[in-house]
């Protein structure tokens, strides 16, 4: 466990000079959307320039290897074959790609959880609804005991009928790091294809796609990697890639090349817009692994560390035991707390007290969560802080 004189020296000034983040406002929020820090603006505003400095040069001639560059180093990051890897501007983006590709039969069973993110639940949703199909919801406990439970809850719902299982990788409203290795390696027994919302895996944890297994994976990059927002990543097994076309159908379709997939050529290619998001990730991966000595591997361990640490301290200020084991904690940790409006405590954190805190509603309001992320620019007395506002509201 951490102690609070480990962090001694990193008060937010030491990298916080890296983010534009407002300094009147205690930020314990990056879990939500990021935040990009400048050096990757920087590499934005580069790619943004040199698009606008011949618009038409650039997208036919330079667009193209300055993509296919930024997906080989993200793909080596996140541990598959570039072949198998597009962009796409967010996680709910690639959610949707893979479900409203997909065909389903009447009476097919489509199993998630009820830590699903929203987002990725009304996609399922809709798809479902089209094909008349069932959607079943396995409940996950919070507080939990074991990875176990997760792996039992979700295995216990699958039937001869299951077609596909959507799962978070780490739970938005809850924190947890679900055991989706274990639990794509059994369902793979079965042929039950997996399609997994990663949207704050990437930059949290360290990812080896290859080795986890999954038909279909989405991770956003704008979140613990720090690259802009419009930057994440679908991949699709190479078996699969023919069945999955992009949300907008567009010149690729019909594309008589040979040199790269249809999957690519279609994604890659969706009609005009700005790609600087996706070509700064490289930028991100870089800048962000060159913070501390160790790299990505240090910097995600002293998140981790910096988190659970909070977690302790925030759950004896407020007599709670701790909810989840710290293996199922990566950057993130969510708190329970006594019933009420999450709404209004969020707002009276914000506009009173400046703190930036997720605060949602769990299971169901007016039970509630409170969620804390640790970013390499927060320290342990911004938890503190926090923690002597919140025994005071609610005392």
């Amino acid at each position: 466990m951490l102690k609070n004189t480990d962090l001694e020296g990193q008060r937010p000034t030491e990298f916080s000079a890296y983010w534009s983040l407002d300094p009147q406002i205690i930020f314990l929020n990056h879990g939500s959307f990021g935040a990009c820090p400048f050096p990757v603006l920087k590499a934005q505003e580069q790619a943004r320039q040199q698009l606008e400095q011949e618009p038409v040069r650039f997208f036919v001639r330079e667009f193209e290897p300055l993509l296919d560059q930024a997906r080989e180093q993200l793909a080596q990051f996140v541990g598959v074959d570039g072949r198998d890897l597009v962009f796409v501007p967010n996680a709910t983006t690639g959610v949707n790609s893979v479900l409203r590709s997909l065909r389903f039969n009447p009476g097919d069973e489509l199993l998630t959880t009820d830590h699903e993110y929203n987002a990725s639940r009304n996609a399922l949703e809709f798809v479902a609804d089209r094909a008349d199909a069932r959607i079943v919801v396995a409940p996950v406990p919070f507080p939990i005991a074991s990875k176990q439970e997760i792996v039992d809850a979700v295995m216990g719902r699958v039937t001869e009928k299951t077609k596909l299982v959507l799962l978070d990788h780490i739970s938005s409203q809850t924190g947890l790091i679900f055991p989706i290795e274990e639990i794509i390696q059994q369902l793979s027994q079965y042929g039950i294809e997996t399609l997994i919302d990663g949207a704050h895996a990437p930059g949290m944890l360290p990812l080896n796609l290859s080795e986890i297994g999954a038909t279909y994976y989405t991770g956003n990059c704008h979140k613990w990697l720090s690259a802009p927002k419009g930057a994440a990543f679908l991949y699709v097994r190479g078996s699969r890639q023919q069945q999955i076309r992009p949300l907008t159908i567009s010149h690729g379709a019909n594309s008589s090349r040979t040199d790269k997939s249809r999957f690519q050529l279609e994604f890659d290619w969706t009609g005009t817009g700005d790609p600087s998001a996706y070509l700064s990730v490289p930028a991100a991966i870089q800048f962000m692994g060159s913070l501390l000595p160790g790299g990505w591997s240090e910097l995600i361990s002293r998140n981790h560390k910096l988190v659970l640490s909070a977690r302790q301290m925030l759950c004896d200020t407020l007599g709670v035991e701790i909810p989840a084991p710290s293996d199922m904690i990566g950057s993130m940790a969510c708190i329970p707390i006594p019933d009420g409006s999450a709404d209004e405590l969020h707002d009276e954190l914000f506009d009173r007290h400046q703190i930036e805190l997720q605060v949602m509603p769990w299971p169901k309001s007016p039970q509630r969560v409170i969620r804390i992320s640790a970013q390499i620019y927060n320290n342990f007395e911004q938890y503190q802080q926090l923690a002597g506002v919140l025994k005071q509201v609610l005392k």
